[in-house]
């Protein structure tokens, strides 16, 4: 396991951090999830409010003891911006969940909207409750987690009011690459946010996708972009059991630049999506916003292109049927609000018939909602 400094923060982190947004299936398979992620090296374990009973079973498992001296692991755990009193409250009662004397980093959970960032940047608001917090020593360092457009993730890390950030940026999704950027000219911790299921469902590819990258996984492939690039610190592993901590630990010493080999098999899936697409590929150039119905347009067309281009019919069902069902966490309606209005066609570069292509996702990728993880 190699180990990054985290901006800023100067704590060093394994390159895999322990993610317990999918522990969920009962307190055992948690404590023998951690504690195998322990013995593997990961120092940095994740978890928040919103993940269930996570901050209560790791708070558990801390109590009864885990292979190596509390001062050796680092916690982070999430809240959700709010204000200053319930900011307050929610500090105190992870601390106390959580079954510890203070908390390695606070993220501010899902930095998502225009008015969340208000919230922070209230000098009353709950940002004047963390100062608080940190400086009774109950936070030693502060971030925050985004799933915002661009523009308002380099908006918030315009702040300055954070020592790292938890985000999404993998090779099937490189919208965010300025921000990453961003966060680096600032000595900002890069923690990247489920590079393995959001960034494409890897740990289950379909073929055509396995064949394109052999003979590395899809999953490995993913793994080493990320690696080799220095700027970033660590990734999320979200296991729901021990045996899903196997295929990254293959390569958590793997952190040198892309070889040769790994390099054609990235060249190989950029021939074959604009072969596959041909001129229905969407450059994800964002300039067809805004819609006056609120679609996301060039995500639709991003899912669009994995599933045609490369088979990834799953992923894209998994993601479509989000819009509508997932807040502000997944803004944006459903292609079929389309009312082939035309706003969108004389600002799209490569002349896309975007109202039939947002019409063919819908039929490709809609169907019945399914439920978040952690709800019941």
């Amino acid at each position: 396991m190699q180990y990054r400094r985290f901006g800023k923060t100067d704590l060093y982190l394994s390159v895999f951090s322990l993610g317990t947004m999918r522990c969920l299936s009962g307190e055992d398979v948690f404590e023998r999830t951690l504690h195998r992620a322990i013995e593997l090296g990961i120092n940095h374990i994740e978890t928040a409010r919103g993940y269930g009973q996570a901050e209560i079973f790791l708070g558990n498992c801390l109590r009864r003891g885990i292979p190596v001296p509390r001062e050796k692991i680092y916690l982070t755990t999430k809240v959700t911006p709010s204000d200053r009193a319930s900011m307050r409250e929610s500090i105190e009662n992870s601390i106390e969940r959580l079954r510890v004397d203070y908390l390695d980093c606070l993220a501010i959970h899902g930095i998502n909207t225009g008015e969340h960032l208000r919230q922070i940047t209230d000098p009353n608001g709950c940002m004047d409750a963390v100062r608080e917090a940190k400086k009774a020593g109950l936070i030693r360092h502060v971030g925050f987690s985004t799933h915002a457009p661009l523009e308002i993730i380099l908006e918030t890390l315009d702040t300055d009011f954070f020592d790292f950030v938890n985000i999404h940026y993998y090779y099937f999704f490189q919208r965010h690459e300025r921000a990453i950027e961003r966060a680096r000219q600032k000595d900002m911790g890069i923690f990247i946010i489920s590079p393995a299921d959001k960034g494409g469902r890897l740990y289950t590819p379909p073929d055509t996708l396995r064949d394109l990258c052999a003979p590395f996984s899809p999953l490995a492939l993913n793994y080493r972009f990320l690696l080799s690039d220095p700027r970033i610190t660590t990734l999320s592993v979200g296991p729901a059991n021990p045996d899903e901590l196997i295929e990254p630990n293959q390569v958590a010493d793997a952190t040198y630049p892309l070889t040769e080999e790994e390099k054609d098999a990235f060249d190989r899936l950029e021939t074959h999506l604009s072969e596959r697409l041909g001129t229905e590929k969407c450059s994800q150039c964002y300039q067809c916003l805004p819609c006056p119905e609120d679609i996301a347009i060039p995500e639709v067309l991003r899912l669009r292109n994995l599933a045609v281009g490369y088979g990834m019919t799953d992923f894209g069902q998994y993601r479509y049927r989000m819009f509508e069902n997932a807040g502000h966490w997944f803004p944006g309606r459903k292609a079929n609000h389309c009312t082939h209005c035309g706003d969108c066609l004389p600002r799209c570069p490569e002349k896309l018939d975007i109202p039939a292509l947002l019409l063919d996702t819908h039929r490709r990728l809609n169907g019945s909602p399914r439920r978040r993880l952690w709800e019941s």
